[in-house]
């Protein structure tokens, strides 16, 4: 089986339409979404309609966890908090009731999807947990965890040495042997210092994980966040 896993799209309907284009050509079998479909980008209510067109299995992410439930709020910073509250402006009934009812944690072919950390947490970041946290992970969890709400591209995996962490590229990755994690990266907003869009195929018979990078309009994007009242930020931060 194959299955592309796609996380933090950012409501970045131009990034999103240059993965799916990326993936005509590649047989795959099931979508995934980490979460964070939406905030920060102008298009939240595409991407939602998008990812659903596609049949994409999804889980929670702390922006949909912040438009859906709005005592959820005191959680964002100034900054996102301002595009929680436009981008819950812009969505459909329908889009809300959809994101209200994802699950925290999807498991799939003996692997779990979370948007922060396992076993269902949308707002831990990665760069936040601690080596015997992870260590209590991989030693009681499943073995393949994929994650995303860093916007960065690391692979965490267990050895006979402790913890091990590596930034990812543009590559094929075996998966380890040992427990491990990856977090995949953003599709609509990187900052791993490379403005693609990125996503991730894991194959499950070759037991590899690819790193895509994909090009994108960033201005058309830009262009449409300043005029759709968000932060000017939100849009230069995509270069």
């Amino acid at each position: 089986m194959r299955i592309a896993i796609l996380s933090d799209i950012h409501g970045n309907m131009e990034a999103l339409t240059a993965c799916w284009q990326d993936l005509a050509d590649i047989a795959v079998d099931t979508i995934v979404c980490l979460g964070d479909m939406i905030g920060y980008g102008p298009d939240p209510d595409d991407v939602i309609c998008s990812v659903r067109e596609h049949n994409a299995l999804c889980c929670l992410g702390n922006h949909e966890w912040g438009v859906a439930f709005p005592e959820a709020r005191h959680w964002f910073n100034h900054t996102a908090l301002k595009g929680v509250q436009k981008t819950a402006s812009l969505l459909s009934p329908e889009s809300l009731a959809f994101i209200a009812a994802l699950p925290r944690s999807l498991v799939l072919e003996g692997a779990r999807f979370v948007h922060g950390f396992p076993p269902d947490s949308v707002t831990t970041y990665l760069f936040q947990v601690e080596e015997a946290q992870l260590a209590l992970w991989f030693a009681q969890g499943e073995a393949l965890t994929f994650v995303g709400h860093t916007h960065e591209l690391v692979l965490v995996q267990y050895s006979d040495t402790g913890i091990e962490q590596c930034e990812l590229g543009q590559e094929l990755v075996p998966v380890p042997t040992a427990p491990c994690l990856f977090n995949v990266g953003s599709v609509g907003q990187p900052r791993d210092g490379n403005n693609r869009a990125k996503y991730a195929l894991w194959d499950t018979q070759a037991s590899t994980v690819e790193i895509r990078f994909v090009a994108y309009d960033i201005a058309c994007t830009v262009r449409k966040i300043e005029a759709r009242g968000f932060p000017e930020y939100y849009g230069s931060r995509l270069w």
